[in-house]
């Protein structure tokens, strides 16, 4: 079994954190086996490392390697892709196709951003992780294969799970063995010897002096949060290497490449979201709009009995649980001032040909009422097709991330264009 340095250096991982090497020691003793394995840590600290370890140590080095990314792929393909499809199972499906888990048969999958994976494609896995056993889309032949699954994810396993986004059954199935990637920022020992290894790359690649950084500018390198993690210290480290022409970089200079660099003070944050939250002003829009209906409606059911009853304070007592609604704390004072002397009841006249004018006039009194009701109902679906317009022009098409800026599902939003014909 090879040491965790020397797996270091032949997959090009730079580090000596305990979290990490823990990490590497896990994926060395499990290596050997075909137990399923989940890698998990934020965006950026590179997950796809763990997978290509896994495969070169165990007896499955010799076979296929393929890596997927689940969240690139369009929902309404994904199973073409990963299983296969028969010739005529779609429009388009000009000729059989193989899927990934056919092709790599003998050797290893791995399935990044696992969790953004449809519940449809879930059920399939779940059956191949079981038996080993698949069906091609458009086909009724189970076919058998034998791959290592290796999977990834950003997303927290257990909300998802909360949300009904992702199979629980699965996901135990998948996490047999769960690896998972410290931040960045957990290791901070890390952070300039890292910087060091791109910036030397960098000065490689583009034929030019190695950036070398001022003590205040480690320490501003340490101090700093790195949500891309080490993709986004690659990135900046390759911005200075290009951009400066003054090779010895000091914390003035480095500040211009970090974003947010004044909002890093301790402050206590709460990662859970109640019920009543709203994640875009679309929401609070509409919760503001059904209110004022519910309201209008309150309201108008005051004013029927009213006309019916003629006592104002009958209607008050009646009717308690409205006009505190209505009128919360200042009920009392607006109903204690008003006497039925003072108000205005309309009586409902019989039919007849000499008071057809009158009631006609009341009828349209207060005909505005269904006006209000008819014009808000639609103004509600003009304002969401706007939406979805705009934020399909905006990301020019792209359904997945135009759902995540409207905060719906992309299944949702694929119904919405659906019904409103886009």
């Amino acid at each position: 079994m090879e040491s965790v340095q020397a797996i270091k250096q032949r997959f090009g991982i730079i580090g000596n954190d305990p979290k990490l090497n823990r990490a590497i020691e896990k994926a060395i003793q499990v290596a050997p086996t075909d137990i399923s394995v989940l890698v998990t840590g934020e965006s950026g600290v590179g997950k796809e490392s763990i997978p290509k370890i896994i495969h070169q140590l165990s007896h499955r080095k010799h076979g296929k390697y393929i890596a997927v990314n689940c969240g690139a792929i369009p929902e309404g393909t994904i199973d073409s892709e990963l299983f296969g499809h028969e010739k005529g199972a779609f429009t388009g499906a000009t000729q059989t196709r193989s899927g990934y888990f056919e092709v790599a048969d003998g050797g290893t999958i791995f399935l990044d951003e696992v969790g953004e994976l449809p519940l449809t494609t879930q059920v399939r896995l779940l059956r191949v992780l079981e038996n080993g056993e698949f069906i091609k889309v458009g086909s009724s032949k189970v076919q058998k294969t034998d791959v290592r699954i290796v999977a990834a994810t950003n997303v927290n396993m257990f909300e998802a799970i909360k949300k009904e986004k992702f199979r629980e059954d699965l996901y135990y199935r998948l996490s047999t063995i769960e690896i998972n990637l410290p931040a960045l920022r957990e290791r901070k020992d890390d952070i300039h010897l890292l910087f060091r290894k791109f910036a030397s790359d960098f000065a490689l690649k583009y034929k030019m002096p190695t950036v070398k950084l001022m003590d205040d500018a480690i320490n501003l390198l340490l101090k700093y949060r790195w949500n891309g993690n080490i993709r986004q210290l690659r990135n900046v480290a390759e911005q200075i290497s290009v951009l400066e022409h003054n090779r010895t970089i000091n914390a003035a200079t480095l500040q211009n490449y970090l974003p947010n660099i004044g909002s890093n003070l301790p402050a206590v944050v709460n990662n859970s979201k109640s019920e009543s939250d709203f994640s875009s002003e679309r929401e609070i829009l509409y919760k503001v709009l059904f209110d004022m209906k519910s309201d209008l409606n309150d309201l108008k059911k005051l004013t029927m009995e009213l006309m019916k009853s003629g006592s104002a304070s009958d209607v008050q007592k009646d009717n308690e649980h409205l006009i505190q609604k209505i009128y919360g704390d200042d009920k009392d004072e607006d109903f204690e001032t008003t006497t039925v002397d003072d108000l205005e009841v309309l009586s409902i006249p019989q039919h007849s040909e000499v008071n057809d004018t009158i009631t006609t006039e009341i009828e349209d009194k207060y005909h505005f009422a269904e006006e209000i009701e008819e014009e808000e109902t639609l103004s509600l679906q003009d304002k969401e097709l706007e939406l979805i317009k705009k934020s399909l022009e905006r990301h020019k098409g792209k359904r997945k991330l135009a759902a995540s800026e409207l905060g719906i599902s992309e299944r949702t939003l694929y119904r919405k264009i659906k019904q409103y014909n886009l």
